[in-house]
């Protein structure tokens, strides 16, 4: 049987793998900030489809967090298959609204523990010759959106290229990028949602499926739905700047959530 470690496991898209995972016969390594809600989600998925669920409690914004993961990624005796680097969150200000801690806290999270935890794992299983790394970004890696947008085109750029360095190892590598998805997303940050319409939300259930169903079929970039691949395809073809607007007003409602 294989295992997964999913960051930011307990809620959104995290808890979507976890719960798609777990039905798929996979043992799982949650990760996240939260010690209760990671063993209430364990004991749930444990009940519910019988495999095994290890719990780690690590905030990937810190030293210790990242370096906790990174042991458990190594641990030859009990190796990972499957890594899903999906922690991480939004500002609800503009350029110098935001507090350059914070800013800091999600380069950390976004960027340095992707490419840490990515590094930790995939020396074992292109050892094995076997496993997956997927890579949670955003549609916002193609637009300008400030430095929420900035960390999620690193991330899409850092995979595409270890996936090409990778290529034929048995290693498959993924940058998942979903629109507006249901999740607490938006709520942790203090975003309103009223500007987004209804036909631009995912369901975070969708994402997972999209991407697992991509990374079965070895492909490198997931845009999950139809729309969401017309406007990448739109933001690549467009001047720079030309969703850019539509983005941060859709995406970022400054008004009370």
């Amino acid at each position: 049987m294989t295992t997964a470690l999913i960051t930011g496991a307990t809620a959104g898209i995290g808890a979507a793998y976890a719960n798609r995972l777990a039905r798929d016969g996979r043992d799982l390594v949650l990760v996240a900030r939260d010690t209760e809600r990671l063993a209430a989600s364990a004991a749930e998925l444990t009940a519910r489809h019988g495999v095994r669920v290890e719990t780690l409690t690590a905030d990937l914004a810190t030293e210790a967090g990242i370096e906790a993961v990174e042991q458990r990624l190594r641990d030859g005796d009990r190796p990972v298959d499957l890594l899903i680097n999906n922690a991480g969150f939004g500002h609800r200000g503009t350029y110098l609204d935001v507090p350059v801690q914070d800013e800091l806290d999600m380069l950390k999270v976004h960027i340095e523990a992707v490419l840490r935890l990515t590094t930790a794992a995939v020396p074992g299983m292109r050892e094995r010759g076997f496993g997956g790394v997927v890579n949670v970004a955003s549609v916002a890696a193609f637009l300008p959106r400030g430095t929420y947008g900035a960390t999620k085109a690193w991330v899409v750029n850092f995979t595409l290229g270890i996936a090409r360095d990778l290529a034929g190892s048995g290693v498959r590598l993924q940058a998942l990028c979903p629109g507006f998805t249901r999740t607490e997303f938006h709520q942790r940050a203090g975003m309103g949602t009223s500007s987004i319409p209804g036909w631009g939300w995912l369901t975070a259930d969708r994402v997972v499926d999209d991407s697992l169903r991509d990374l079965a079929r070895n492909r490198p970039l997931c845009v999950p739905s139809k729309r969401y691949r017309a406007a990448v395809t739109a933001a690549r073809l467009l001047p720079p700047g030309g969703l850019g607007k539509i983005s941060n007003t859709a995406g970022r409602d400054y008004r009370k959530p």
